[in-house]
């Protein structure tokens, strides 16, 4: 497996200063993200995009994935028209820019039913939901195929492909080698458990987060370092194992630290280093 990074483990830094310090301390790859406005946006020239693909390049870092945080504002199951058109659109041009980055895959979330840390966010009738966001997917199918990019299905906290069972029969109605599930280790462990997901979605899995969670009983659950939650890392890499994934493996370590913030990405890539069954001297 290939060790990775997400932006959004960075605290303030530009791209450019994520990615040499993703190099220095130990990482492969990283995964940006696709903003409304910025250096990866939708505003985004391709040059802008080759540009930052070559600073990565001569940085030794691989660019593996764009991930976004728009779908958020923008969701393939809102009941709003305009709002369904306007992520499809955001989900083209997404493919685009990883397709100039020279990455692989995109981490698109489905739609949801509902959002609790978005408050105003509407509820969506659970069928609905479901019906719209497969529609989104079967559209955006001959695309992703046509550039032979992956989209990366995340399993997380919108009440909608609850799951294990639900998201694989999803993606194989969607019927497509380059449409599966982007798993988010940390975001089951508040339902379920990872290695069950990892077992049933199989080869479904095009790429992986990292995360930790700790459920804390009469207290405050929290997603925690790499190592300090519950997550059974021993059993999740087993299950790996067992399925055969030997592709990319990406921290999102959010928030990043108050204090320090740099030492969350050291401290997460040694922490990997552990999990993945790698030697490391510190």
């Amino acid at each position: 497996m290939k060790k990775a990074i997400s932006i959004w483990s960075f605290a303030d830094k530009s791209i450019e200063d994520s990615i040499l310090l993703a190099a220095k301390a130990g990482f492969e790859g990283i995964e940006l993200s696709l903003d409304e406005s910025g250096p990866v946006s939708l505003e985004s020239s391709d040059r802008q995009l080759r540009n930052i693909r070559a600073f990565a390049d001569d940085a030794g870092i691989k660019i593996h994935s764009v991930a976004s945080g728009l779908y958020w504002k923008y969701s393939f199951t809102s009941n709003n028209s305009d709002e369904r058109k306007k992520a499809s659109d955001i989900a083209v041009r997404h493919l685009e820019t990883a397709k100039v980055l020279g990455a692989d895959s995109v981490l698109i979330v489905p739609g949801a039913v509902a959002v609790e840390f978005i408050p105003d966010r509407e509820v969506i009738q659970y069928d609905v939901a479901y019906n719209r966001a497969l529609r989104a997917f079967i559209d955006l199918k001959p695309f992703a195929e046509s550039l032979k990019i992956h989209i990366g299905i995340e399993n997380v906290w919108n009440h909608f492909l609850l799951s294990p069972l639900e998201l694989r029969d999803f993606i194989d109605v969607i019927d497509s080698a380059y449409i599966g599930s982007y798993l988010d280790v940390g975001n089951i462990i508040s339902s379920g458990f990872p290695e069950h997901w990892i077992r049933i979605l199989g080869k479904r899995i095009k790429k992986v987060h990292f995360k930790d969670y700790k459920k804390i009983p009469g207290g405050l659950n929290c997603f925690v370092d790499l190592l300090s939650g519950d997550v059974d890392w021993p059993e999740v890499m087993s299950a790996f194992r067992e399925i055969g994934y030997d592709s990319w493996c990406t921290a999102e370590m959010i928030p990043p630290y108050k204090h320090y913030p740099d030492q969350i990405i050291y401290n997460t890539s040694g922490s990997m280093d552990q999990i993945l069954g790698r030697k490391t001297t510190c």
